[in-house]
């Protein structure tokens, strides 16, 4: 029966022994970064961006005006329809903003 050899130590198995954490030690590891998401979140949470600014008030007169939906037969139609066309064209404006009729 042939001889096993045995296995030298490896530098990484060396290492390992210095650079294994106990297990009280993963547990204070946890728990500070715990910690430390918890105050980044309450700091978060607490403070404002911009102290004191509020939202722009938008009154109903600035505002466009509301344009007729597009007509049901519309949403479903196969060929096209000059009047469903027109009612889309409307409802894209309205939808980004644009009051003319040039692009």
């Amino acid at each position: 029966m042939p001889q096993r050899r045995q296995r030298r130590a490896s530098a990484s198995a060396a290492s390992a022994a210095r650079t294994d954490l106990g297990r009280t030690a993963k547990i204070a590891l946890v728990a500070v970064l715990g910690a430390l998401v918890l105050t980044l979140a309450f700091v978060a949470a607490v403070s404002s961006s911009a102290p004191g600014a509020s939202a722009p008030q938008i009154s109903r007169a600035d505002a466009l005006p509301v344009v007729a939906s597009v007509p049901s037969h519309c949403r479903s139609a196969v060929e096209p329809d000059p009047d469903c066309t027109a009612a889309w064209e409307a409802k894209r404006r309205h939808f980004f903003g644009k009051q003319d009729e040039s692009r």
